[in-house]
C-alpha cells in the first residue's frame, strides 16, 4: 500500500481514539424535554403516537421533571390541556390556567430546574388555530393584531406564574415586539423570550397535536406557518424575531431542515434551539419496533446531527431515554 502523510483510520482504531477526536458532542446540558399537562390529579394517558410520553395532571408532571432534573437535564417546555376551550383561547392567560398552575407548581417543587413556556393559543382556541380568526375569506386566516394582544397577555400571565422563559410559537408578525413590550412594561425585564422564528407548515407534527388536542377543526395553518420550500424566507423570519428582542431562536422541526439551523448558526450572534418534532420522534420508534433499525443508535445520530448542523439546544421527545444513555 502506498504510504502517505495522513492516514484517517489511525485515530478511529479504537473507542479512546474517536472519543478523543470527537468533533461534535452531545451531552444532557443541550436537552430540553416537552411535557403535556392537563387538569386533575393522577393522571398520567399514554399518548399512542408518542410512545412513552403522556398527558399529565400536574402532580404526576411533577415527578417527571424531577426525574429529568436528576438526569441532567436543565429545562421543560411545557403546552397545556385547558378543561373547556373558546374562540379567544382564553385559557391560554387565564390566572388558574393549567400552564400557570403547572408553572407555579414545577417553581416550588422542583427547584433549580429552567421552565419554559410554550406561548401560543391552538392548545386553548376552539379552532385548533394559534390565534383570533378573520371571517370572509378562502383560506383561515388570523386577525394578526387582535392575536399579538392575547400573546402578549399569555406571556405576562405566565410569566407572573414563575416561567423563567416563555415561547412564543405562533408565527404572528410582530409577536416578539409585541410580547418583550407587554413583559417589559409589567417588570419582566429579565425574562428571556425562545422565539420559534423559522416554524414551518409541517406534516411531521402529526402526534403533537394528537398529545395536545389541537388539531385545527377547520382549515390549516398554511398562512402563517411557513412553506416547505422557502429558505430565504426563514432567515428573514429569524432576523426580525432577533430584530424585536428574542434572545434564542428556533428552527422547527429539526432533522428535514438541518440547513436552516446551519446557516441561522453561522449568520446570527444568538443561541439557536431545534425542535426535533413529535413526528421525527414517532418514526424512529416506529421504526425500532419493527426492528427496522437500532433505536438507541439512530437516536443519538440524529440528535449529533442536529447538534452538528449548529444547534445549540434541541428539544426533543426522547431527552429523558437520551439523558439516561449519556449520565
Amino acid at each position: 500500500m502506498q504510504s502517505c502523510v495522513w492516514r484517517p483510520k489511525r485515530l478511529r482504531q479504537n473507542a479512546n481514539f474517536r472519543r478523543l477526536v470527537r468533533e461534535t458532542r452531545l451531552g444532557a446540558d443541550h436537552l430540553v424535554m416537552p411535557f403535556f399537562v392537563r387538569e386533575g390529579k393522577g393522571i398520567k394517558n399514554q399518548i399512542a403516537s408518542l410512545p412513552g410520553n403522556y398527558q399529565l395532571s400536574v402532580d404526576n408532571l411533577v415527578a417527571e421533571a424531577k426525574a429529568a432534573k436528576a438526569l441532567g437535564i436543565p429545562a421543560v417546555l411545557l403546552f397545556g390541556i385547558p378543561e373547556k376551550k373558546d374562540e379567544r383561547g382564553s385559557g391560554a392567560y387565564a390566572k388558574n390556567g393549567i400552564i400557570q398552575k403547572a408553572t407555579a407548581a414545577l417553581k416550588q417543587k422542583v427547584p433549580g430546574l429552567l421552565v419554559i413556556t410554550d406561548v401560543c393559543l391552538c392548545e386553548f382556541t376552539s379552532t385548533g388555530h394559534c390565534g383570533i380568526l378573520k371571517g370572509g375569506a378562502r383560506e383561515v386566516r388570523l386577525d394578526n393584531d387582535a392575536t399579538l394582544e392575547l400573546l402578549a397577555k399569555t406571556a405576562v400571565s405566565q410569566a407572573r406564574s414563575g416561567a423563567d422563559m416563555v415561547a412564543p410559537s405562533a408565527m404572528a408578525d410582530g409577536q416578539v415586539a409585541a410580547i418583550r413590550k407587554a413583559l417589559d412594561e409589567d417588570g419582566f425585564t429579565e425574562t428571556p423570550i425562545m422565539a420559534y422564528s423559522a416554524k414551518y407548515a409541517s406534516s411531521f407534527y402529526g402526534p403533537f397535536r394528537d398529545a395536545a388536542e389541537s388539531a385545527p377543526k377547520l382549515g390549516n395553518r398554511l398562512t402563517y406557518q411557513m412553506d416547505p420550500s422557502n429558505f430565504r424566507e426563514a432567515l428573514r423570519e429569524i432576523a426580525l424575531d432577533v430584530q424585536e428582542g428574542a434572545d434564542i431562536v428556533m428552527v422547527k422541526p429539526a432533522l428535514a431542515y438541518l440547513d436552516i439551523i446551519a446557516r441561522a448558526k453561522q449568520k446570527f450572534q444568538v443561541p439557536v434551539a431545534a425542535y426535533n418534532v413529535s413526528g421525527e420522534f414517532a418514526m424512529v420508534k416506529a421504526a425500532a419496533r419493527l426492528g427496522w433499525l437500532d433505536e438507541t443508535r439512530t437516536i443519538l445520530e440524529i440528535l449529533t446531527a442536529i447538534r452538528r448542523a449548529g444547534a445549540d439546544i434541541i428539544i426533543t421527545y426522547h431527552a429523558i431515554d437520551v439523558a439516561k444513555k449519556l449520565h
